[in-house]
């Protein structure tokens, strides 16, 4: 086995790895044109976001159930309809007691509106992440909620193992490289492993998110530490890769088919509101800029790139082999 690349460096914070932002080109027919990221409400005070928007569509649709308009319903209730408005479309918090006064309004039944009820207070609660408002900074926070929203998460690892599969050794030697390039104290740096740790919770929670994985066959060879650390991550990936809601496929680089060339990036889709589907998001990072996309047009791509990139991987046996090969390989004495 040949070692690939050099130590691999990155910018401290992001959710998992690649640093270059490349275009997802698939030349099969999808429009390349960049979509604009939606405006999620950034940051670690908009924790709920999933929760809220949850929220605000539902209401919306018992509202249009009834045939009513916003300003007809802010009218009886003496609000301005931009509040309601704003509600409906997630951009405020609303309080529980204006969420019984919508609901008795709209004549919801005592069942239904018992989960709704549930829904506005847990919309209100901040998330497990707000104690690490020190090192999430807007879209990355924003990230965090929806991904312990999702139900899953389809993630393409081109330079480094995916944040949520990384150990805390890999982790911490990816962490601590990215002060090369921006300035972080070793507090900040121990604070943001600490995180991404706690981040992997999701997979082994109860209702835990479905994690599938693609992972460039270059980053099982690409020297992250020491031998030791990237002995235990091939490990550890292993272990993780044989829960059942975890699948790892490795893209192999010597592949028969022309090179499908994506940066890093992670699709988050969510189980359904009530009657209504919850958009997905793309999550993209780069050295200056972090988004999140959720048009139609870019989720599809993205999934498009995903699917094409899976369809040209190993099958979750063979990459299984492959990382365990890769484990002994890294547990051999003597330079690779």
């Amino acid at each position: 086995m040949s070692k690939v690349g050099n130590r691999f460096s990155a910018r401290a914070g992001d959710p998992g790895s690649a640093r270059l932002s490349l275009p997802c080109n698939l030349q099969i027919g999808v429009r390349a044109a960049g979509p604009k990221p939606i405006r999620w409400e950034a940051g670690v005070a908009a924790a709920p976001t999933v929760r809220r928007r949850r929220l605000g569509i539902e209401l919306r649709r018992l509202r249009e159930r009834l045939g009513h308009t916003v300003e007809e319903i802010a009218d009886r209730l003496d609000w301005s309809p931009s509040k309601l408005s704003r509600i409906e479309n997630a951009r405020i918090g609303v309080r529980v007691s204006d969420v019984q006064l919508l609901l008795k309004l709209y004549r919801v039944g005592e069942g239904h509106q018992g989960e709704v009820l549930a829904l506005a207070q847990a919309a209100t609660e901040q998330g497990w992440w707000a104690e690490y408002r020190d090192v999430l900074s807007g879209e990355f926070g924003t990230y965090v909620a929806l991904e312990d929203e999702a139900r899953t998460a389809l993630t393409f690892g081109t330079y480094a193992i995916p944040g949520l599969l990384q150990n805390r050794q890999y982790a911490h030697r990816i962490l601590d490289s990215g002060r090369i390039i921006a300035v972080s104290t070793p507090r900040q740096v121990e604070r943001r492993l600490d995180l991404r740790m706690r981040r992997q919770d999701v997979l082994r929670r109860e209702n835990p998110l479905t994690l599938s994985a693609v992972i460039d066959e270059s980053v099982l060879l690409r020297t992250v530490g020491d031998r030791d650390i990237m002995r235990g991550q091939m490990l550890d990936l292993i272990e993780l890769a044989e829960l059942p809601n975890v699948h790892v496929h490795v893209l192999p680089m010597d592949v028969d088919r022309e090179p499908i060339f994506a940066d890093t990036f992670t699709l988050l889709e969510f189980a359904p509101a009530y009657d209504v589907t919850f958009p997905d998001a793309v999550y993209l990072d780069n050295l200056l800029t972090m988004a999140i996309l959720q048009s139609d047009d870019a989720t599809h791509m993205y999934r498009l790139c995903w699917d094409a990139l899976r369809s040209v991987s190993l099958s979750a046996d063979d990459s299984l082999r492959r990382i365990s090969q890769a484990a002994e390989e890294w547990g051999r004495a003597g330079p690779r």
